[in-house]
């Protein structure tokens, strides 16, 4: 069989060879080539261009939408958190608000208090802001809890000491030690 098939393609070799498309063809295919043609995805979104802008419009709003729940999830208040130390917040809020404003009346020159001090004394510094970040991130490690009531403590605690020196010293607000003494 090999013989025969070896003698078919001897016999009928120009059969075989015949010529590629002709040159018309060719020159249609170069044409067809090198226009202009924009690409079938430009051509969709020109046809359906309102089609494309509701979903890009819905796209956005889904992510708007994700980053503001994402956003509220971690803003969470103490509240809902833990209630209790939302709680004790307020009453702590509320002693060591009256203590600096006691503080305040006085001037700087008769507490003796550069400006970092004074920032520290504020109720919510950084040590608070990052307990209240830990307690948001575990709320029921207890351990936190009641570092944040030990933060309320020791504040009102060092209020009262402050005040207490400023009453050793008979300074009374908005009089300097001088003017005190003069008048007694």
């Amino acid at each position: 069989m090999p013989d025969n098939f070896e003698r078919f393609i001897h016999q009928h070799r120009d059969e075989f060879e015949i010529p590629g498309p002709s040159t018309k063809v060719w020159e249609a295919m170069e044409r067809e080539l090198t226009s202009n043609r924009k690409g079938r995805v430009v051509q969709l979104v020109q046809k359906n261009w309102f089609k494309v802008a509701i979903i890009a419009a819905l796209l956005i709003n889904a992510g708007g939408l994700y980053y503001l729940s994402q956003r509220r999830h971690h803003q969470q208040g103490l509240s809902v958190i833990a209630p209790d130390i939302q709680e004790a917040g307020v009453y702590y809020t509320s002693r060591i608000n009256e203590k600096l404003q006691l503080i305040n009346a006085y001037s700087t020159s008769e507490l003796g208090l550069d400006s970092a001090a004074r920032k520290e004394l504020a109720l919510r510094n950084d040590t608070y802001k990052s307990l209240e970040k830990e307690l948001k991130s575990n709320p029921g490690n207890e351990r936190i809890r009641a570092a944040m009531i030990r933060y309320y403590q020791l504040k009102l605690d060092l209020l009262d000491k402050i005040l207490e020196e400023l009453q050793d010293k008979h300074v009374t607000p908005g009089h300097t030690k001088k003017q005190y003494e003069a008048e007694i």
